[in-house]
């Protein structure tokens, strides 16, 4: 790794405060909040550590796959997590039901069926290497980063003026306000797709609104993006060492140092 860290640890993942012979961390909550538990090795029944069925979120380190059980003994609904973090196993159909892990052969090669999703951020290993030695760098500053905005809808009545024929603005309105609907239900690559599918939607609503007599109301929905409920989704941090700004993402607030290695390198 080069010696100059300045680029954040987005770039290949968020550092972990970890144990350092901990492989595979399951955590008991979304967003790898709450209780947690480290298993180093194979794990056929999490019943026995007070764990069962309470994994919602899941850190894999290491070059090495893990492979997640609904049931105890490896049985039932399997998958076969890669390294990275995923912040929520609802997805894939695992949030709290797991009851077993076990580490998957490194040259092992299984059905594509059997993997989870690939995981949507990495992780950086930040674990200590062995008679590395460690120093202290001092923090500058850390930032709460939190998640994007939500959207908040509402219906408002409006009076509509009279027209006997088919509204061809009311076709236009609509099909702007089905537009937003559209995307606002869609998520991924699906959004452009639930925007156009809105969007036609909509513009046939908005010209059936003013079709024949007159002085009625129209709903018209609006739309308007407001901050989220205040959960914080990393910590921007940057410290100094040896005369150098280096900047990482952390998963909980940092104290006022931050170990690194004779490169600068996080270590926890």
């Amino acid at each position: 790794m080069r010696n100059n860290y300045k680029v954040a640890a987005a770039a290949i993942g968020i550092l972990f405060a970890t144990q350092a012979a901990a492989e595979v961390i399951l955590y008991e909550h979304d967003g790898f909040q709450g209780r947690t538990f480290n298993a180093e090795r194979n794990t056929q029944d999490l019943q026995r550590n007070g764990f069962n069925d309470r994994a919602s979120s899941v850190v894999v380190l290491g070059n090495q796959s893990w492979e997640v059980c609904e049931h105890a003994n490896y049985g039932g609904t399997c998958r076969i997590l890669r390294p990275g973090r995923y912040p929520s196993l609802n997805a894939m159909g695992m949030n709290d039901a797991v009851s077993s892990v076990r580490a998957v052969q490194v040259n092992a090669r299984y059905d594509e069926s059997r993997y989870a999703p690939p995981p949507p951020y990495p992780v950086y290993d930040s674990r200590r290497r062995r008679d590395e030695r460690t120093y202290e760098a001092n923090v500058t500053s850390a930032r709460a980063v939190y998640g994007q905005p939500e959207q908040r809808c509402w219906v408002d009545r409006q009076q509509v003026e009279q027209r006997n024929d088919p509204n061809v603005g009311g076709a236009v309105v609509g099909a702007i306000l089905g537009g937003v609907l559209g995307h606002q239900v869609g998520s991924g690559r699906g959004n452009d797709v639930a925007t156009a599918l809105g969007a036609v939607a909509g513009g046939v609503a908005g010209a059936n609104v003013n079709r024949g007599s007159s002085g009625h109301t129209q709903d018209v929905r609006r739309c308007e993006n407001v901050p989220t409920s205040g959960r914080v989704d990393y910590w921007d941090v940057t410290y100094n060492f040896k005369g150098q700004e280096h900047r990482i993402q952390t998963a909980n607030p940092p104290g006022p140092v931050v170990m690194v290695n004779s490169k600068g390198e996080p270590r926890t």
